[in-house]
Formats: C-alpha cells, sequence, structure tokens
C-alpha cells in the first residue's frame, strides 16, 4: 500500500465527473514525514511506521581490557504510532536486539486537548532531562551520561500531560509500577504492592507565541521527581563500554522510602547547544539486619557545536547540504564533549551494603564528532576516559573508543 502510487484525480467541473472528484477527495493519503505513514484525507486517522537501527563497535585502549572488545546490534527496533478519529493517539515500539524480542513503548493517549492528555501503557518515566528531551537523533553520544543512571528508564503507568502557556511550559505527571535506578520493566507487571508517583515541568521562560525570536528564546528549564515506597531489586551501575563499576551485594534489597530528585536546564543557540542535570536518589536498602537509607548523586555538562552551521536543536541535526558528493555536499559535523560523574554514600560500603567490587564514584570524560550526511542517518565516533575511586578494590582508569552507525526515523 505505501509503495504502490495512489491514483490522482483531477477535479472536473462537468456534471458526469462528480462522482468521480467525490471518491478522490475522499482517497486515503500515502507519502513521507519523518516516517512512513498513511493517512485518511481528512487526516483525522493515520498510521505511521518508523525504525531505529543502530550497529556499534565497543573498543578498549587498556591491557587487559577492562571489557570485551566487540560489534554489537544495540538497537533494532519497529515503531508505529497513530492517531484515531482524531482524539485518540498510540505508539507500539518491539525491540529485536539482544536475541530476545522485548516490547519497549506500548501506550495509548486520550487526548481532551494538547494541554490534558491522558496516557496509559508502558513510557518513559517522566523524571530526567537527559532521557526525556534527548532521543536517538538529538544525543550527543552513544550512550547516556553517567547522571541518567540514577533515573528510571520506561515503566508501566498511568498519567497526564499537556501542553500550556502557548507550549512555553509542558508538563507531565503519573503513577508508575516503580523501577529501579536506570532500569526498564521486563516483565510489565509489578513484583510488590508499592508504586511511584512521578512527574516533571519543563519551561520556556522566554519564548513567546507570536513573537520574534530572541537570543533566549530556546532556554529551558526542568524538574523531575518520583516518589514510592519499594522493596525488591537495586539498581547496579555501568560505564557506557558495559563495565559495572557499582553494584549492591547479592542479597541486599530496597526495603522503604525512594525519592529522586533531576532539575536540569538546556539552551540552544544558533549551532551551539548545551544542558547539564543534576540527579539524586535517596533509597531504603536493607541487608541482613541492617538498614540504612543510601544516597546516590550524579553531575552531567554536556555541549556540541555544529561546525557546517546548522541550527542545534533538542531534536537532532538537519543538514542543510544534505550528501551527494557529486555536488560536492557532505552533511553537517558536529563536535561534542561532556563530563559527568556519579557518587554512591558512603554508608554503602560502611555497612557492607555494596558488593565486594564496587566503588564509591566514577568520572566520566568524553569527546567526540557526530556526521549526519543526511536527515535520518547519523554516524558517531568517540572517545571517554572513565575513572574510579573509592571501594574495597582499586580499578584501573577505563580508555574507550565508540562507534556507530545509525538510522533512526
Amino acid at each position: 500500500m505505501l509503495a504502490r502510487p495512489l491514483p490522482i484525480r483531477a477535479q472536473s467541473t462537468t456534471g458526469s465527473s462528480a462522482g468521480s472528484s467525490s471518491a478522490a477527495a475522499s482517497a486515503p493519503v500515502a507519502g513521507w514525514n519523518d516516517g512512513f505513514f498513511v493517512q485518511s484525507a481528512d487526516g483525522s486517522n493515520r498510521l505511521v511506521l518508523g525504525a531505529v537501527v543502530q550497529a556499534d563497535g565497543r573498543f578498549s585502549l587498556d591491557d587487559p581490557s577492562p571489557f570485551t572488545d566487540t560489534f554489537a546490534l544495540r538497537k533494532a527496533r519497529l515503531a508505529m504510532s497513530g492517531q484515531i478519529a482524531r482524539y485518540f493517539t498510540f505508539r507500539l515500539t518491539p525491540e529485536f536486539s539482544n536475541g530476545a524480542p522485548t516490547i519497549t513503548d506500548a501506550y495509548a493517549d486520550l487526548r481532551f486537548s494538547p494541554a490534558f492528555i491522558v496516557r496509559a501503557g508502558k513510557d518513559k518515566t517522566p523524571v530526567g532531562l537527559e532521557l526525556l528531551l534527548y532521543g536517538d537523533a538529538g544525543r550527543y553520544f552513544n550512550e547516556r551520561s553517567l547522571a541518567s543512571l540514577l533515573v528510571p528508564n520506561r515503566d508501566d503507568g498511568v498519567q497526564v500531560r499537556g501542553d500550556v502557556a502557548h507550549g512555553t511550559v509542558s508538563y507531565v505527571l503519573g503513577v508508575f509500577n516503580g523501577v529501579p535506578d536506570g532500569a526498564s520493566t521486563a516483565a510489565d507487571v509489578d513484583t510488590n504492592s508499592g508504586k511511584d508517583v512521578a512527574g516533571r515541568i519543563q519551561a520556556r521562560p522566554f519564548r513567546r507565541a507570536g513573537a520574534a525570536r530572541s537570543v533566549l528564546d530556546d532556554l529551558g528549564l526542568h524538574f523531575g521527581f518520583s516518589s514510592g515506597s519499594e522493596r525488591g531489586a537495586l539498581p547496579s551501575f555501568k560505564t557506557s563500554a558495559g563495565q559495572r563499576f557499582f553494584s549492591y551485594a547479592p542479597d541486599a534489597t530496597a526495603n522503604g522510602h525512594r525519592l529522586r530528585l533531576a532539575p536540569a536546564a538546556f539552551y540552544n543557540y544558533k549551532s551551539i547547544g548545551v544542558f547539564g542535570e543534576y540527579t539524586r536518589t535517596r533509597q531504603g536498602v536493607a541487608r541482613g539486619g541492617v538498614t540504612r537509607t543510601i544516597v546516590a548523586e550524579g553531575w552531567n555538562a554536556s555541549g556540541a557545536v555544529i561546525l557546517t552551521g546548522e541550527k542545534a536543536s533538542n531534536a537532532g541535526v538537519h543538514p542543510t547540504r544534505p550528501f551527494d558528493p557529486a555536488a560536492g555536499s557532505w552533511g553537517a559535523i558536529e563536535i561534542a564533549a561532556r563530563w559527568a560523574a556519579v557518587h554512591v554514600d558512603d554508608d554503602a560500603f560502611t555497612f557492607d551494603l555494596a558488593a565486594d567490587d564496587a566503588v564509591r564514584e566514577a568520572r566520566q570524560a568524553s569527546v567526540g564528532v557526530n556526521w549526519y550526511p543526511v536527515d535520518d542517518v547519523k554516524y558517531s565516533l568517540s572517545y571517554e576516559r572513565t575513572s574510579f575511586a573509592g571501594g574495597a578494590m582499586p580499578r584501573p582508569i577505563e580508555h574507550a573508543i565508540l562507534f556507530r552507525t545509525q538510522i533512526a526515523f
């Protein structure tokens, strides 16, 4: 249906062709707009098909290597989204990488208005800025920063969301099953009766509808949080190259209140984009007869410059001169830098709640270059240095080279 050209009939003023004109006006429309789509003539019903394919490489510069050098299929996703009868929308995203098909997103929306939307199903938990605002197209590096390890990823729940004040303020508030830091729900059912309340508010205070753009037009402020009482699984943290540097003891469990906070800001001006985020988790942890509240904190400061002059955006780079060697155009080039860290409370070690090989702190310094030959295609190459401090066992600095070929639409 998508590949076959749809019939197009010219409008006629003769009475004999009135029926033909009416049929043409009601014919479905198909094409490409950030994905293949087909929709009814009036636009009230629509289906969009997309995909994300990421082919990675992760290689160590250390000897011996602290992680396995490998090529990897990082993501292989189909994305199906659509609209039914104007007021109902949905998204379904199956994931086929890692040898075990899973469902990444699966939710349905009831859209009363742009300011009030009810969403039910599996979606990103509304806490961390980098997780929510910088997707596959807009991310500066292959993997999110260490700070994003302290916020939940995808979870099942119900939420209300919307844009108010002419789109300058957006909000989300919902109730979710609750997942450990940095994790996504796997079974899509809860393992205990505790639930998390999570939400965020984001504002662009200097943006005005219909007004001329100002220097501060794309300055954004964000605050996310979650709160709940949880028992069961605890998180573990890995570097971008996959080396685990912190985990709790195997018999330690989450036990009590968990509070997450994530204030952040971002700014795009001309070809420059920057954002910063602070994340904090306060979690009750029990092992044997000991129960303590453990605090973990993360920081992230990231920035990028598009050398070829395109406009910086959280949604990615759109080359003004798409790849065409015969015409001497090569797409867009972006360079990026990042500093991030995560620190775990000393009590996790003092009271033997952490695993024997865990470290208290990891610090991450990254530089990289991204090439966008055309819209929806991206090649990335980065170098990452991660150092570690604290813990019972000293751990050498990790030096890693990461690269990616990506198609995402």
